[in-house]
This record gives C-alpha cells, sequence and structure tokens, in this order.
C-alpha cells in the first residue's frame, strides 16, 4: 500500500499537484536559493568586500528565492504548456523573473536597507534565469517521460475506458495505462483490452505488469461490483479508485457526464474544516478589498471619467447576479457597453462584440471595469475568489439545463475563480456546462491554499489577456 501512495498524486489542503510538478518546483527553489547566493558572492567579490556568513543573510536569500517563486506560478510556468515546450518554458520564465525583481526592487524602495537586493538584483536575474532554464532543459526532458508517470490498470473496455486512454495520451499526462481488462461491459471500444475470463489471478496480474493503481471504469447498469477481483487488488497492496474520483485528480474538476449523488455525499469535500477556511476566506477579503480600494481609487475615479468621456450613459454599470444560496445581489463596475447593450433582457457576450465601446475593450482586456467589484467584497456580498455570479435570468435557464447547477452557489461568488483560470470565456450552454465542472471542484475542495493558488494564477490570465471578452 505504501507504494502506491508514493506513486500516486501529491495533495496539499485537499488540491492534487502532480510530483513530477512539484519535484520541479522544488529544484527551481533551491536554484534560486543558490542564484542569490552566487549574485552575493560574485558583488562582494567585486567591491572587495568580505561575503560574510551565509546564516546572515538566511532571510533575504529566502525572500529573493519565494519572490521569484511566487511569480513563476503566477505567469503560469508549471502550466502543460509550459512543460513540454521549452520555447513556451522560456519566455514564461523571463516574464516571471522580470516581475519578481521588480517587486524585490519595489520592497526594497519601501523598507531601504536591504543591501543585497539593492546592489545584487541584476546579477541575481541573470544568473537566476541560465539556472532555472538548465534545470527545465534536464530535469524537464526526464518528466516529460514515462519515468515519472505512474502505471495504472483499468478495469473496463467502454466509453469511460476510452476517455481515461485519450486523457493518458496527453502530454502532459501524469499517468501511463498498462492494461484495460474487459469485465464483459457490452462490446469493448478498446481492441488491446483483455478479456477478463483470460485471466486466471486478477490480483497477481497487476503485481506482475507493475501498477500501482487500479481504477474502475465501468459502465453503469451494465454489470455488477466485481467486489471479489477488486478485494483482491486491494490486498495485494494496490491502490483502488473510482472513475469519478480519478477524473477529478487528473483533470482539476468533477465530471458531470458520470456524477450521481451518491459520490457527492461519500467522497471527500464538502468537510467541517470549511468553517475555518471561511472565516480566514472572509478576513483576507477584508483586509485585501480595503487596502485595494484606497490604492485603486485614484485609477477607478480616472477611468470612469473616461468611460463618461468615450460614450453616452453612466460612468458604471450595475445589474442584479445572483450569490451564496442563490440569493440576489447587485454588482456595480465600470461600464464597458453601450447604454442600450442589454435592450431585451441579458445576452451572452459575443466574440468582437459590437456592443462594447471603444475603452471598454481596454479596461475589459486589463481587467479594470472589474475593479469596482472589490467594494461587494468588502461589503460580504463577494468574495475575492469563487464562480463566477451570473445574471438571474441565466440561473434559471441553466438550472434546467445542467444537473448540479445550483451546487456552486454553495459558496460566495468571485471576481477571479477555478473556472476562470481554467477555462476560456464562455459564452454559451456547452461553455457554462464546462465551467461548472470546475466550479464544483472548487465548491467541493475550496481551502485557503486554493485560493492563494487561484489568485496567483489571476496574474497569467491577465498579463495574456485569457478569458477576456
Amino acid at each position: 500500500m505504501e507504494r502506491a501512495r508514493a506513486e500516486t498524486m501529491i495533495r496539499l489542503f485537499k488540491h492534487y499537484i502532480p510530483h513530477a510538478v512539484l519535484l520541479l518546483g522544488l529544484f527551481d527553489l533551491v536554484l534560486l536559493l543558490a542564484a542569490g547566493e552566487i549574485a552575493w558572492l560574485v558583488r562582494a567579490s567585486q567591491i572587495g568586500t568580505d561575503p560574510g556568513r551565509v546564516t546572515d543573510r538566511a532571510w533575504m536569500l529566502a525572500g529573493f528565492a519565494g519572490v521569484i517563486w511566487l511569480a513563476m506560478i503566477a505567469v503560469g510556468t508549471y502550466g502543460a504548456d509550459a512543460l513540454r515546450s521549452m520555447r513556451f518554458a522560456g519566455a514564461r520564465l523571463l516574464v516571471a523573473v522580470s516581475l519578481g525583481i521588480i517587486a524585490l526592487a519595489f520592497i526594497d524602495f519601501l523598507f531601504p536597507g536591504s543591501t543585497f537586493w539593492r546592489s545584487t538584483l541584476l546579477y541575481a536575474m541573470v544568473i537566476a534565469t541560465a539556472l532555472l532554464i538548465a534545470n527545465r532543459m534536464l530535469v524537464g526532458s526526464v518528466i516529460g517521460t514515462a519515468a515519472f508517470r505512474r502505471r495504472v490498470m483499468v478495469l473496463g473496455a467502454g466509453e469511460r475506458a476510452r476517455r481515461i486512454k485519450a486523457l493518458a495520451e496527453r502530454p502532459e499526462s501524469g499517468f501511463a495505462v498498462v492494461s484495460f481488462i474487459g469485465m464483459n461491459d457490452g462490446a469493448p471500444q478498446l481492441e488491446e483490452a483483455i478479456p477478463r475470463t483470460a485471466i486466471h489471478d486478477l490480483g497477481r496480474f497487476v503485481e506482475n505488469i507493475g501498477a500501482s493503481e487500479v481504477v474502475l471504469a465501468l459502465e453503469e447498469r451494465r454489470n455488477a461490483l466485481p467486489l471479489k477481483d477488486l478485494l483482491r487488488i486491494k490486498t495485494h497492496g494496490v491502490h483502488v479508485n473510482d472513475f469519478s474520483s480519478f477524473m477529478e485528480r487528473e483533470t482539476g474538476r468533477v465530471d458531470l457526464d458520470t456524477l450521481n449523488p451518491s459520490w457527492l455525499i461519500f467522497s471527500d469535500g464538502f468537510s467541517s474544516g470549511r468553517m475555518l477556511s471561511s472565516a480566514a476566506k472572509r478576513v483576507f477579503d477584508v483586509t485585501a478589498s480595503g487596502l485595494l480600494l484606497a490604492l485603486t481609487f485614484p485609477l477607478i475615479a480616472l477611468f470612469a471619467l473616461l468611460v463618461k468621456i468615450d460614450s453616452k450613459g453612466p460612468a458604471f454599470f450595475r445589474q442584479t447576479r445572483v450569490g451564496l444560496y442563490g440569493e440576489p445581489f447587485t454588482v456595480h463596475k465600470l461600464r464597458s457597453m453601450r447604454i442600450d447593450a442589454e435592450a431585451g433582457g441579458a445576452k451572452w457576450a459575443e466574440r468582437d462584440d459590437p456592443r462594447i465601446t471603444r475603452l471598454g475593450r481596454f479596461i475589459r482586456k486589463v481587467r479594470i471595469d472589474e475593479l469596482p467589484q472589490v467594494w461587494t467584497v468588502l461589503a460580504g456580498r463577494m468574495s475575492f475568489v469563487g464562480p463566477r455570479p451570473e445574471v438571474p435570468a441565466f440561473v434559471t435557464d441553466l438550472e434546467d439545463k445542467l444537473p448540479y447547477y445550483a451546487e456552486r452557489h454553495m459558496v460566495k461568488p468571485g471576481i477571479t475563480g477555478w473556472a476562470q483560470i481554467n477555462y476560456p470565456y464562455g459564452a454559451s450552454v456547452e461553455d457554462a456546462r464546462a465551467k461548472l465542472e470546475y466550479d464544483l471542484y472548487y465548491a467541493k475542495n475550496y481551502t485557503p491554499f486554493l485560493d492563494l493558488l487561484i489568485l496567483l494564477q489571476t496574474v497569467r490570465v491577465i498579463l495574456w489577456s485569457e478569458g477576456a471578452r
């Protein structure tokens, strides 16, 4: 059992992180510490001073490494594209290190006296970039092979098994399917599936092929649960997982196609410990929204004036949205559309939407139109992180068409969220369904750690205009 658990994904505060990504991140953190120390030694040698003991500057080194590392997470250097494309990774690394250096320079301006930051930032920037790219070339090439992939055996040869196969074939996949077992669940969709009747001892078979996990992917209503086989596998020390839990872990969303109420009831999630998480979330919302409003008030006032000059109508847009437990509330944003944009009722936004004003395209692209919503966060009707609040007409329609849509209202809506950073802007029922899968994952698993991860990743969405419409 210990072998199987060691090879699965790492779970931090109910959120799964691929062990290969975690390993790469730890290597990066060590290299950033080394880059900071090397930069200090080079600078000390240049000016002919004693570099001193490394313990004397431990906090400075930790601060340098921590800020750059957070910037790397924020711009998406650990995303799927960055892991499989060296060109993509190099571009994101340059942006991350540059943003980190700017942040460090700003911190040094606020708290003068940190000589390490002020005199060695340029050296540290060059050295860190070189080491991080080298790490991607060496460690990243290993991560891209099957060496770090978990070996999974699938019980089933139907549509669910086919979906697992497609997921495994993605370049960024963290697992490889070593065998499909046809469990007599109708006509197999996979020719390579081995009939269950051809295997005398399934437990020994699992051990022989070196599988660390077995996924139950039977088609519902066609099979009784193979309890004898599952018990044999379990007693051989191999982790057994059901299809819905496996897909949730591997994709970061709840699979609506196979979701049933019993899985939601008995699976891990919606725990009582979220009361403490909710309290911490509210403290953060109040503190951050108050500070952000104070800092951005001149910016909001400036663009409110520009909106008035650019087009007829009020500077601010007010609209009723559905919030926590389905209660309506009013959201405030800088107006980015014509005043007649919703004549005849609310409509989905379109690509190159003609209703958007000239200035509106810009403020939407850089998310300035969202800043007035911070007041709603301070008032407690929204949070910084949560599902996107929708208008009542859309909610009524989507609740009729999408199962479990009402469950997304069990947490406060947010300015940014798990769906917003993982899925492009949605403007249809099909898009709403895809985003609902991410919203349910968040509602089921949210913690302050996941909120922090989402806030950091929102920087990536803003920088590359992902999802703006």
